[in-house]
């Protein structure tokens, strides 16, 4: 896998359009967050090495650099002396020294760009990182709110539902069936009396009515 391949393939317009058709889009954030960190990690190594290969080629670059301006002076002197082979060693490895500068310079240039190129891809890989972080905290309390949510529309379809309903009403003819037979019973139980209790009221009433007729025989005596 390329160091950066999951920061192109994988932009933040890309990762919100796979969350949103997620079913479960907290699991799917999650291992995202974990992939990037991975690859930022890999990534931060990689610009570290390119790093020290451009710091390499620069004090190459510098040191034959310096190296090419100690043999021009070494040679003007050595040609200001009298020295004309002396001069003219300083001037070989002078022109030997150049020729690796323009090679140690090229390499540097292009190490450099490298770099810099990795430098600000890392950047922009930290920055997405960071928002996919942010994301997830706005996904969690919106799938949590959600979810609530639509437990609370469950309880609520619940409790208007036409079982709940019916059950309700077959709970209400139950109750009034229970109620009438109540009191029917206790009409029956009024109204039902054993044989013997009716012969006492009826004796009772006969002693009543002998009572009574004594009682205005004995003024009629009178009278």
């Amino acid at each position: 896998m390329s160091i950066f391949k999951r920061l192109r393939d994988l932009t933040m317009s890309n990762i919100n359009a796979l969350i949103d058709k997620a079913e479960d889009p907290i699991k799917l954030t999650d291992q995202y967050i974990r992939d990037m960190q991975e690859d930022l990690d890999d990534a931060e190594k990689a610009v570290a090495a390119q790093i020290a290969i451009e710091k390499k080629f620069k004090l190459l670059y510098e040191e034959q650099e310096e190296l090419v301006n100690r043999r021009n002076e070494q040679a003007h002197s050595a040609a200001q002396a009298g020295n004309v082979d002396l001069a003219r060693r300083a001037l070989e490895e002078k022109k030997a020294a150049e020729e690796k500068l323009t090679q140690y310079k090229t390499s540097y240039e292009q190490n450099k760009t490298a770099a810099d190129t990795l430098r600000t891809k890392l950047v922009q890989m930290k920055k997405e990182l960071t928002e996919l972080k942010n994301k997830r905290e706005t996904l969690v309390a919106r799938y949590n709110a959600a979810k609530a949510q639509n437990e609370i529309n469950k309880a609520i379809s619940g409790l208007g539902s036409d079982s709940a309903s019916a059950g309700l009403k077959r709970m209400e003819e139950k109750m009034l069936q229970m109620e009438a037979q109540a009191e029917a019973s206790g009409e029956m139980s009024a109204k039902a009396k054993s044989l013997d209790e009716e012969f006492a009221e009826l004796n009772k009433d006969k002693a009543v009515e002998d009572e009574l007729a004594a009682l205005m025989k004995q003024y009629d005596k009178q009278s």
